[in-house]
Parts: structure tokens; C-alpha cells; sequence
């Protein structure tokens, strides 16, 4: 392989210029020309494709979103989409892809094989950490922390005015960010999509707080809970509790997306991005670079878009364990 192109798609993340920084110079090292595309698919559609150097990399490793822009494209979905897509690929002489994203990203370059055969390989671009194949994503660390640090900030208010915090965190299939920012914050409860935790057992850890004289509490919620979002299981806890509790609903959006990256991220970020590169080079294809156990792992990408990855049964015990 002698020309090769990296892209961004999907929701942003911080690390991944850290990412799209490792994929470039990695492949200035193995003397192969390296393009960006910018804004994903679309991108890729319209011939936005440019030449890519070491010195285009300068001084991103620590900036959050993407120098290449993302995008979600509707017309990549379709055959003709994908045709011009692969024309200008042709056009520049681009032989495989890296792919920095997420499930829909990857989806796309599957597709895009079996009808064009262009190789590709992904790095896990997502703050959700929802990604079969690799023990975290990148930008998950980070949005942890920052999630993290708005919970510090708002429970010194609820503590202040004895009030109950119900934070809502990003999270529409996956539980991972508000479990891992809970049990850092020491949050009372946190409800994540993949496990029902009924109103009734929210009230009756609020009651059981009441009775040891606990004026204040933090509940993490993921946006995707299956009792509702923030604002939704505030209301129903009312209803319950009576209107003299004094409630308050903080959604934190997309603050958890930007921001500059942690040195974990930057580390996660670079280290997938040249296994992307490297597994390109070597014949991979329609795989994603993960770390598993601190290993290098190439996982194939439709295991990676059909396979659940659960949340740790130990972290889920140890929210119900650190809140009494």
C-alpha cells in the first residue's frame, strides 16, 4: 500500500487528533503518502481530500474535537453516495482508509468493502465507551473527568441548600460515563440503560439517606435510562416523595464532548491510531484497533457494531455497597 487516508466521523472526542496525529506520522515513518479527508463521508463525497504531512500534525496532541471535522452523511447511506465516494478515492489514488469513530462509522466502511473492496481499519473514536473489542474509547476518559468535575461543583451546592441533584449524563445505550463518574463523585445512585433501576428503589435509598439524617444527594442519570431522563425521574420521585423536596435537574450535554484531552486519552489515542496504521499496512482490514488487557487487539467490525459490551457487574455492586 502506497497512499492512504484517515478520517473522522461521527460524534467528536477528545484524543482524536492525537489519534489522526499518530496515523499520520506513522505513516511518514513507513514512507507511505497519507491524505485527510475532511468531514467524514461527506467529505469523502465531495472531494474535500488533501495531502497530508508530519508538520500538519503539529501542535494538535493537545487539542480537543478534530482537525478534520466530523459529520453525519445521509448520502453515504446510499448506493450513489457510496459511488462517489469511491471515486474520489480513485481520483487520488487512495488505496485503504483509517477510520476514527464509532458503530455508524464502521458500519459505513463495511458496507463500502463489500461493494468497492477498499480496506479499512478503525480506531474506537467515542466517548461513550460503547464499543465491543477494546477496554475503553477514546475521549471516554475525559469525559469522565469532566463530568467528575461538575459533580464536585454541584454537590457542594446541594450540600449548601440540602437539596437532591439529579445529574444527567451522556449515555443513550451506554451506562459507562455515569457509572464511572458516579462512584468517582460519590454519587447516592446512578441508573444506566443496561439495568432497570425502578423509581421505587430510588425513593427508598432517598428515605433510607433521610433517616440517617442525610440532607443532600447526588443521582447520576444516563440520558438513556429506561425510567427516563434527568428531568423525567425527578418528576416521578416527586410524585413519590411529596413537593417539600427540595429537587434540582442539571444536564451536562455536550461539555462532555470537548475540552482538552487527559494524558490517558492522549496516550489510548496514540497508541490505537498507529495500531490502525501499522494493521493497515500489514493486510488488516474491516477491523477495529482496540487494547484489551493493555494488548494490542484487531477486533472485526461486525462484531464490534452487532456485540453488547456490559457494564462490570463490580462497579454496578459497588454504587449499591459506598452509598449506605
Amino acid at each position: 500500500m502506497k497512499r492512504l487516508a484517515v478520517f473522522t466521523s461521527g460524534g467528536d472526542a477528545p484524543g482524536m487528533n492525537a489519534c489522526i496525529r499518530a496515523v499520520v506520522r506513522g505513516a511518514v515513518y513507513h514512507g507511505v503518502e497519507v491524505f485527510g479527508i475532511r468531514r467524514g463521508y461527506n467529505g469523502m463525497i465531495n472531494g474535500d481530500i488533501f495531502p497530508m504531512t508530519s508538520h500538519s500534525v503539529s501542535n494538535i496532541v493537545q487539542r480537543g474535537g478534530t482537525i478534520l471535522k466530523s459529520a453525519r452523511s445521509k448520502e453515504f447511506m446510499t448506493p450513489e453516495g457510496r459511488k462517489k465516494a469511491h471515486d474520489q478515492l480513485l481520483k487520488h489514488g487512495i488505496e485503504g482508509l483509517v477510520a476514527i469513530g464509532g458503530n455508524g462509522t464502521f458500519t459505513g466502511a463495511l458496507k463500502f468493502f463489500e461493494e468497492y473492496q477498499i480496506p479499512t481499519v478503525g480506531a474506537p473514536g467515542t466517548i461513550d465507551n460503547d464499543l465491543y473489542g477494546t477496554d475503553y474509547t477514546i475521549g471516554f476518559d475525559t469525559a469522565v473527568n469532566t463530568a467528575l468535575e461538575a459533580i464536585d461543583k454541584i454537590r457542594d451546592t446541594a450540600d449548601s441548600h440540602d437539596r437532591i441533584f439529579f445529574i444527567e449524563v451522556m449515555g443513550r445505550d451506554s451506562g459507562y460515563i455515569a457509572i464511572q463518574s458516579g462512584i468517582a463523585g460519590g454519587a447516592e445512585m446512578v441508573m444506566v440503560p443496561e439495568v432497570l433501576t425502578p423509581i421505587s428503589e430510588v425513593v427508598e435509598t432517598l428515605k433510607q439517606g433521610w433517616s440517617r439524617s442525610k440532607s443532600s444527594s447526588i443521582i447520576v442519570v444516563a440520558e438513556g435510562d429506561e425510567e427516563g431522563n434527568a428531568a423525567e425521574v425527578a418528576e416521578k420521585i416527586r410524585t413519590q416523595v411529596g413537593v417539600d423536596v427540595d429537587m434540582r435537574v442539571t444536564t451536562l450535554g455536550h461539555i462532555q464532548r470537548g475540552g482538552i484531552p487527559t494524558a490517558y486519552d492522549r496516550i489510548l489515542a496514540s497508541r490505537l491510531g498507529l495500531g490502525a496504521l501499522e494493521g493497515l499496512l500489514n493486510g488488516e482490514k474491516n477491523v477495529m484497533a482496540g487494547v484489551v488487557n493493555n494488548e494490542l487487539l484487531y477486533t472485526p467490525f461486525i462484531d464490534t457494531i452487532k456485540l453488547p459490551k456490559p457494564i462490570n457487574e463490580d462497579l454496578l455492586r459497588m454504587v449499591r455497597i459506598l452509598s449506605v
